[in-house]
């Protein structure tokens, strides 16, 4: 029988990601739940509406929120038929798309954005009882 060798950096890397699972967990209950959201729409909202115009290039967004632009355009159609966004094309280059945040993307936005904070702060406590993770939730809540 091998014994496993787990060292203190790949030790804290595995509370790490199980820190992780399970803040994404809530938040992604949280949102759908609150606002039939996926995280990725949530966070491509976020995204826009951090930007000047509410309005950035598919490309960037892919980048900004970690999916590939595939993934991306899907994502958009989806905040499109929804009513949160539209798609259109660069002036300057027609092959370039924007996805552009509509008034009702901004109100659902700020709507998620509060279930978001509030959903994030309760799974950061939540994990805060749990010995092994506490440092690392208290880490992350110090930003």
């Amino acid at each position: 029988m091998a014994i496993r060798h787990t060292t203190t950096i790949s030790a804290g890397w595995q509370r790490a990601l199980r820190l992780h699972h399970l803040v994404e967990q809530a938040l992604a209950q949280g949102l759908h739940r609150g606002h039939h959201l996926g995280l990725s729409e949530f966070r491509a909202l976020d995204e826009l509406a951090s930007t000047k115009g509410g309005s950035m290039r598919v490309q960037n967004l892919a980048v900004a929120i970690g999916l590939n632009q595939s993934s991306v355009s899907r994502l958009a159609a989806r905040l499109e038929e929804a009513g949160l966004a539209r798609r259109t094309t660069c002036a300057d280059d027609r092959r370039g798309v924007f996805t552009e945040l509509t008034a009702k993307g901004r109100v659902t936005h700020r709507q998620a954005r509060a279930t978001y904070e509030k959903v994030l702060a309760k799974a950061l406590d939540d994990a805060g009882t749990d010995d092994d993770l506490a440092r690392l939730a208290a880490a992350v809540r110090e930003g």
